[in-house]
């Protein structure tokens, strides 16, 4: 006998609940940044600072939480100040490479 699950009935997905350590949130940065789109970095910073505790990175980056929402919510165009702080409350760095490989 199958059971149809109805969509409704499904619990939703949240990615922070899987980034168990730091390397999980460095990979799953890592390849953020390599797509190339702004606003789901910022949306990436979100779910990692999720993942971490939201109110304790709003504090140690400085920021009201309310904020802190507001400025990684999907789609948002946050500052690069913002994004720095962020990382920095993360203990995290960016980093540049070249793209052009050396012969």
């Amino acid at each position: 006998m199958n059971r149809k699950i109805k969509i409704s009935e499904l619990a939703p997905f949240d990615l922070a609940e899987y980034l168990q350590d730091e390397a999980d949130l460095v990979e799953y940065l890592n390849q953020v940044v390599a797509d190339g789109d702004a606003g789901e970095l910022a949306h990436a910073l979100g779910v990692v600072a999720k993942a971490r505790g939201m109110a304790q990175m709003a504090e140690a980056a400085g920021i009201g939480r309310e904020a802190l929402y507001k400025a990684l919510r999907p789609g948002s165009q946050p500052r690069f100040d913002t994004i720095a702080r962020v990382c920095a409350a993360l203990g995290l760095r960016l980093t540049v490479q070249s793209a052009v490989q050396a012969d």
